[in-house]
């Protein structure tokens, strides 16, 4: 599995690194602007991420916009709905407007309140799917 962390809290990234590590190959990036081009890249280069973990509150480009470029990047590379990265928003907010806007608006796969636990995120893999 290839993930992409996506949070400008050095404490959170390094915290989900910690979980991720023994499931998956990641790659980080401290703001919205970062986890575009890193995205981006990995299409171009043939080698997709399988998740992104996703923070909504970030400077130079939030979670929210940064989502919406990601789904319109897969519209130009001409993936299927179906076929979308799956996205983790993990925020510090408990915001149900955060939650419709990324779910509804973004087209995140689930929703994570920080501080994160391994528990509830290796519950979360599974649920979407992943070999953990």
């Amino acid at each position: 599995m290839r993930v992409l962390i996506v949070d400008d809290d050095f404490y959170c990234r390094n915290m989900l690194h910690e979980i991720m590590k023994p499931y998956a190959q990641c790659d980080i990036a401290v703001n919205g602007e970062e986890a575009v081009f890193a995205f981006k890249k990995g299409l171009e280069n043939g080698n997709a991420y399988d998740l992104v973990c996703l923070d909504l509150v970030m400077p130079e480009m939030d979670g929210q916009q940064a989502l919406r470029e990601i789904r319109s990047i897969e519209k130009d590379f001409d993936v299927e709905e179906t076929s979308g990265v799956k996205v983790i928003v993990t925020t510090m907010l408990d915001d149900r407007k955060e939650t419709h806007d990324a779910f509804f608006l973004g087209g995140a796969t689930s929703y994570l309140v920080k501080p994160i636990e391994e528990d509830k995120l290796v519950k979360e893999l599974k649920n979407l799917g992943f070999s953990v």
